[in-house]
């Protein structure tokens, strides 16, 4: 079956590629696998077997009909449904345990896969994920370097990334304009341990890495906070007052949240 540029589909056809992807997942073999966007099943065949239960999301009405027909009800439940509205909350209850996940992500919702995997963390355990490399980069980079910003911070307050390995276009059908990377992302959210609220410190996060030519003092009065406060608190935090954001580490970040909560 063609693949659908609109629907982002780059299909993997590198074989090892799919076992040190279903690798990286680590023993499964009593576990629920969530997949997103299986496409064609290459994936999808690796994992059946390896798993305790493995349910892929397909988006594609065709693709999810091919699937139910090459796979057993036992073996594989297919939904036919967009991974921005799947219910993984749910699943997790149902199965009485958190679940894996894994993907190559449609380059095109990449950003909102992630956020919504951020925010059905209490259901998940870890995802191998392959995303564009400049997207990779960004959500695995640290402070001080050129990639490091809102995406960062915010996946990385869910939980440790780490970039596995890279792909040429030639390992997709068809082949995309760019490099492809595998992450692994474990949850283990650091709001508690860092001491900030999670609905609180990450508008603040917006707020901090808002205009990225713009210093954190100046972003942070662009969104109302009192010119005197916003250099009380910094100093407070130990940061200079020509500091980028994209220069603080999470932690210092969330000092300076929790200073500007007191004033």
């Amino acid at each position: 079956m063609p693949a659908k540029p609109k629907l982002g589909q780059n299909f993997l056809n590198d074989p090892q590629a799919v076992q040190r992807i279903v690798s990286a997942l680590g023993d499964c073999s009593h576990e629920t696998v969530v997949e997103i966007g299986p496409g064609q099943g290459v994936l999808t065949h690796a994992l059946a077997p390896r798993v305790g239960n493995l349910i892929a999301i397909e988006l594609d009405q065709h693709l999810a009909s091919q699937l139910r027909t090459e796979f057993s009800s036992e073996s594989l439940t297919v939904v036919n449904q967009d991974v921005l509205d799947f219910d993984f909350s749910s699943i997790s209850v149902e199965q009485g345990k958190r679940l894996a996940v894994v993907g190559n992500l449609p380059y095109y919702i990449t950003s909102p896969i992630l956020l919504k995997l951020a925010a059905s963390h209490a259901a998940l355990d870890c995802a191998v994920l392959m995303m564009q490399r400049e997207v990779a980069d960004r959500v695995a980079a640290g402070p001080g370097s050129r990639d490091y910003g809102l995406l960062s911070v915010t996946v990385q307050m869910y939980g440790p990334v780490e970039k596995l390995f890279t792909l040429p276009p030639g390992a997709f059908s068809p082949p995309p304009e760019v490099h492809s990377t595998v992450v692994r992302w474990c949850f283990a959210p650091r709001f508690t341990s860092l001491g900030v609220d999670e609905t609180g410190f990450l508008p603040f996060v917006r707020q901090a890495f808002a205009q990225k030519r713009k210093t954190l003092a100046n972003n942070l009065r662009a969104a109302g906070i009192a010119p005197e406060i916003v250099v009380q608190a910094m100093t407070s935090a130990g940061i200079k007052p020509q500091s980028r954001a994209e220069a603080l580490p999470i932690e210092t970040l969330a000092e300076l949240w929790k200073k500007l909560q007191v004033r």
